[in-house]
């Protein structure tokens, strides 16, 4: 016997993430590419994004559900712990997220 539990005991409620910030889509992928071609995230983060961020390697850190835009997220969450998603467009242009954590 099993006591049967809440599902929501399992639901991520918070996500950490780093970003990149461009203005095109066009810029996004090739840093993407950058990226999954092995440049190191948080290195790429300090050259090309235009995200405060940037000075930290594009860190956000910790947030939960309703503190960043819908798009990005939906992108945040829906993703893995360690995967790098994108291009993800928002108001502020183009991300490129990488998910660092997750509880």
């Amino acid at each position: 016997f099993y006591p049967k539990t809440s599902p929501s005991l399992y639901m991520t409620t918070q996500v950490r993430a780093s970003h990149i910030l461009v203005t095109s889509e066009d810029d996004a992928n090739k840093i993407l590419k950058r990226i999954t071609g092995g440049e190191d995230f948080a290195a790429v983060a300090k050259r090309f994004s235009s995200c405060p961020s940037k000075k930290n390697g594009g860190d956000l850190g910790w947030f939960g559900k309703g503190q960043m835009v819908p798009e990005f997220e939906t992108a945040a969450f829906a993703a893995e712990q360690g995967a790098v998603v994108g291009p993800v467009k928002s108001q502020f242009g183009y991300h490129i997220i990488k998910v660092t954590g997750k509880k």
